[in-house]
């Protein structure tokens, strides 16, 4: 028997099982023809034709082996396949949660570096924001700085300008103390002199609001104020420094001093 059969231009190799069911029908036939040749009335069964029947009875079994075999190549061939569809069926499932899977890691990358950016976004707002604040909250320090107070030309003008000066010197003394003794001495007039007691007999005659002798205005002269005895403020910072020196405060003044 020839090993390749070609079927419609086709060919392929019988295999040890193929060769073995074809052996079988083979066997099959030769019986069916043995016993159709049999006549119908024959009624009794000699030596020879019970040497005869004996391998068609053997030729059947072998060919119901034959048949369960070729049964059990089918249905292993049919468990095979449902092994690779339901193999092929777990890897396209596990190809999808893994695709799945590497696609919510990709959008919560997404979310957390929008995060990240809104964040940096928030923070570099609040930066400019704080930084806006200290520069306007600095341009008004310095326009508050750069705005000088401003006194009024009179007697209340200049006994407050006399205290802010005082003040920043550490020198003693208050409004009313002021304002009392120069009305004593000069009834508020920044130009008066006195040309008749002893310092005016001693050619160095008190002069300005708090009657101050150009002598003691020079020795207690506060800086940042005129060097002219008969400027208002000046006369009446170094008259305070004065009284200050000598009796603690301008307060402490009641009469010639």
């Amino acid at each position: 028997m020839p090993k390749n059969i070609s079927v419609r231009g086709r060919s392929f190799a019988l295999t040890k099982r193929n060769k073995i069911a074809i052996g079988g029908v083979a066997v099959l036939g030769a019986t069916a023809v043995a016993l159709s040749a049999v006549p119908s009335n024959a009624g009794t069964t000699t030596t020879t034709e019970a040497a005869v029947s004996a391998p068609v009875v053997f030729g059947t079994e072998h060919v119901k082996d034959v048949k369960a075999s070729v049964t059990d190549q089918m249905a292993g061939a049919s468990l095979k396949a449902e092994a690779i569809k339901a193999r092929q069926k777990a890897a396209a499932e596990a190809a999808a949660k893994a695709t799945a899977a590497k696609k919510a890691a990709a959008e919560a990358a997404a979310r957390k570096k929008a995060a990240a950016e809104a964040a940096a976004k928030r923070k570099a707002e609040q930066a400019r924001q704080a930084k806006e604040a200290a520069s306007r909250s600095a341009q008004r320090a310095q326009v508050k700085k750069a705005a000088a107070k401003t006194y009024t030309n009179n007697l209340d003008g200049w006994i407050r300008e006399s205290l802010d000066i005082m003040k920043s010197k550490g020198i003693p003394g208050t409004y009313h103390g002021l304002h009392r003794n120069i009305l004593r001495e000069s009834s508020g007039n920044p130009n008066a002199i006195n040309d008749w007691d002893i310092n005016a007999i001693n050619g160095v005659p008190s002069k300005g609001l708090l009657q101050v002798i150009p002598p003691t205005f020079q020795a207690y002269h506060v800086p940042g104020t005129s060097w002219n005895i008969y400027d208002p403020v000046a006369n009446i910072t170094a008259a305070a420094n004065y009284a200050a020196d000598r009796y603690g405060t301008i307060d402490n003044v009641f009469g010639a001093y």
